[in-house]
């Protein structure tokens, strides 16, 4: 069987949903929150990592159709993951805390961001925005 295309997946997927988003996110409560919140936008699979190493281990087993990216873990900031993304054309967005005060890299400086807290309005508009390319190109 072959396998599917993006444009395929995102057809699957309910309401221009992503079919699999990765969470690279440090705090375990924040974490579950997004993934109860995606789960409940209709996204089919939702993958989670605590910090780089596990996060760059999950992309190369299984790319995802778009992740959500805390700037700031422990130790650690997660632009390699951007990069990686960025290779693989996988859209994704910067989540932050520290809003527009972020120092983003030069490559990611016009990259989109999600604060925190979130909206679920201002997630869901951001998922549905990278299905035409809008979010993390």
């Amino acid at each position: 069987m072959p396998a599917l295309s993006f444009g395929e997946i995102m057809d699957a997927s309910s309401d221009g949903m992503p079919g699999d988003v990765l969470i690279v996110e440090d705090d375990p409560i924040i974490a579950l929150d997004f993934e109860d919140t995606l789960l409940g936008f209709g996204v089919k699979s939702v993958r989670t990592a605590g910090n780089v190493a596990k996060a760059l281990e999950m992309i190369a087993d299984r790319a995802p159709d778009f992740a959500l990216l805390d700037v700031g873990l422990v130790h650690e900031k997660s632009f390699a993951i951007a990069e990686r993304l960025d290779a693989l054309k996988v859209p994704f967005v910067f989540v932050t805390g520290y809003g527009a005060d972020v120092r983003l890299p030069a490559a990611f400086a016009d990259k989109r961001r999600l604060p925190k807290p979130y909206s679920a309005e201002a997630l869901q508009a951001m998922l549905r925005s990278q299905s035409d390319g809008g979010a993390g190109r």
